[in-house]
């Protein structure tokens, strides 16, 4: 594991990475689309996964020929998640890394395409584990103009950092997000979900099964 030059921030997303919600978009999702007799796998999530939620909506609204809108779609889930969202618990590995990191004098960040309410829904159980990172950038945040793959999002966080993107490592699950990492300047180390093609991760700098198998070292930070 290695990356190609040296950083001094790292940032990560939420879904799927810090937090194990993307479990919940695939069961509520199903629940939705099974109404028509429609599938949803990762053919379909992968395409979406990582993006702003209006633009995935559109494609899976598209993709499935779903009789509603994007917005319905939206809304439905929206009622779905309320009970589901405040149960997540995090990834494997990810609280233990990332304070890991902190003490070893990373720059720690979030950049999530969740808007604030959903960033609260999912993240009930865990404010003290949020309130260690100095930076929470999310997709409702009026400076990200353009959402995932765009890299607006990242160029923002490393801002508010007051870090030079070239610092940065982003942590990512979705190819829409390492597409915008690299966009921004920023390397990548991708944690896919088993579900997804490992192909679709090539450009990553790294890639590993969990955040369970990184350690601060890996990523060139010591122990203080």
């Amino acid at each position: 594991m290695r990356l190609s030059r040296p950083v001094t921030h790292v940032i990560f997303d939420m879904d799927g990475v810090l937090l194990d919600t993307e479990r919940f978009y695939t069961e509520v999702t199903q629940r939705i689309v099974g109404r028509w007799g429609k599938v949803f796998d990762w053919s379909v999530k992968g395409n979406m996964i990582g993006r702003p939620a209006l633009d995935s909506a559109r494609y899976l609204v598209a993709t499935l020929a779903l009789p509603i809108t994007p917005e319905d779609f939206l809304a439905e889930r929206a009622a779905l998640f309320e009970t589901l969202m405040p149960t997540a618990a995090p990834m494997p590995g990810a609280r233990a890394l990332t304070r890991a990191l902190a003490a070893a004098g990373a720059g720690l960040a979030v950049a999530s395409s969740s808007s604030r309410a959903l960033f609260e829904l999912k993240t009930t159980r865990h404010r003290d584990w949020f309130a260690e990172f100095p930076v929470i950038v999310l997709g409702d945040d009026s400076r990200v103009r353009r959402g995932k793959p765009a890299p607006d999002i990242f160029l923002v966080a490393a801002a508010a950092l007051g870090v030079a993107p070239a610092r940065c490592v982003v942590v990512e699950d979705a190819p829409a997000g390492v597409e915008a990492a690299h966009a921004a300047g920023m390397q990548v180390v991708a944690v896919p979900d088993p579900g997804m093609d490992r192909a679709r991760f090539a450009t990553a700098e790294v890639v590993v099964g969990s955040l369970a198998d990184v350690a601060p070292a890996d990523l060139g930070f010591v122990a203080r």
